[in-house]
Parts: structure tokens; C-alpha cells; sequence
């Protein structure tokens, strides 16, 4: 199974770790829960982004984003080779 597949949230308080102040910085402790349950360990590089919509960010482990994108990448390949079979 999938990293991404195992992570799947039952309810938005199941993704709900808590708070955390910036510091002076613009550091911040991602909570020990979260960093236990996503696998984050001392040294893992992470992707930092935008949301797209609202005001924040999220945070990615680097081999989580690249499967992610391979995953979206093959699904993008199966959609076009389905599309060409229809013609």
C-alpha cells in the first residue's frame, strides 16, 4: 500500500494536530503527533506550498510530493491512452 493510501483521514479531526506559534524566524515545531503519524524524521526534506485558494500552507515530505506526482502523471497517461482507443 501507498504512503498517501495509509495517511487517509476518517474525519477532519482525524487531520487536526494543533497549534503552533511562529517564531521570530518564521520557524515553527510541527507537533510530535503529527511528525509520529506522518513519518517526518530529523533530516527529511520537505515541500513547502501555497494553498492555492485560502490564506496557509502545507507541508510535504519530498517522497511523498514525487509519489504523489508520479501517481497523478500515470493517471494522466491512463486517461490519454483510454482517449485514444475511443477513436
Amino acid at each position: 500500500m501507498n504512503s498517501h493510501q495509509e495517511m487517509k483521514c476518517a474525519s477532519f479531526s482525524d487531520a487536526f494536530y494543533g497549534t503552533c506559534t511562529v517564531g521570530e524566524r518564521g520557524q515553527i515545531v510541527i507537533p510530535v503527533e503529527a511528525r509520529a503519524q506522518i513519518g517526518f524524521q530529523p533530516g527529511d526534506k520537505v515541500v513547502i506550498m501555497r494553498h492555492p485558494v485560502h490564506t496557509g500552507v502545507m507541508v510535504f515530505k519530498l517522497d511523498a510530493m514525487r509519489e504523489f506526482l508520479d501517481d497523478f502523471s500515470a493517471g494522466l497517461a491512463r486517461i490519454q491512452d483510454s482517449e485514444g482507443e475511443d477513436k
